[in-house]
């Protein structure tokens, strides 16, 4: 039987393992979250040059949403990017993920169109730190041409309730 630390009476190896345990099994949500709704994201129109960054939003018109509104409540995490369509499938893209005022690193990616390394249709997994709540979610992206490509994406993410 493990003697763990005691705090206020409570084992605390066994409140870490709840914690363990809540951050492995979670819900997962798509963003944007229906089939008529679009992610594009957009290079820089100078080659292998980051774009501005840009906060993460769908193509609803009117009132976009916004990714950053998944976490406006609660932390959680974004834990995949799909690639579905690219403007360019001849060259090589890049894309950074972040959140908040300091743009606190969440993930990249690298990736390219069906004529070089893979199809558009490219599923990215990853284990990103958590976004705090209330914290926006923004992006940048370059690519190898001197045009301004574009990519519509989706997002997998969970939160923490």
């Amino acid at each position: 039987m493990h003697e763990g630390t005691r705090i206020n009476g409570k084992d605390q190896l066994y409140d870490w393992i709840e914690a363990i345990y809540g951050a492995l099994t979670h819900a997962s949500y798509i963003f944007p979250s229906d089939t008529n709704l679009t992610c594009t994201l957009t290079a820089l129109d100078t080659a292998n040059t980051w774009s501005s960054w840009a906060e993460i939003e769908d193509n609803t018109g009117g009132t976009t949403l916004k990714l950053s509104a998944v976490f406006a409540s609660n932390p959680g995490h974004i834990t995949a990017i799909q690639e579905e369509t690219l403007s360019e499938v001849n060259t090589v893209y890049m894309v950074q993920i972040s959140y908040g005022a300091s743009k606190a690193h969440i993930t990249e990616q690298r990736f390219a169109g069906g004529t070089r390394f893979d199809d558009a249709d490219n599923h990215a997994v990853f284990h990103a730190p958590e976004i705090p709540a209330g914290e926006t979610v923004y992006y940048r992206m370059k690519t190898a041409t001197a045009v301004a490509d574009t990519v519509t994406v989706h997002f997998r993410y969970h939160v923490h309730t």
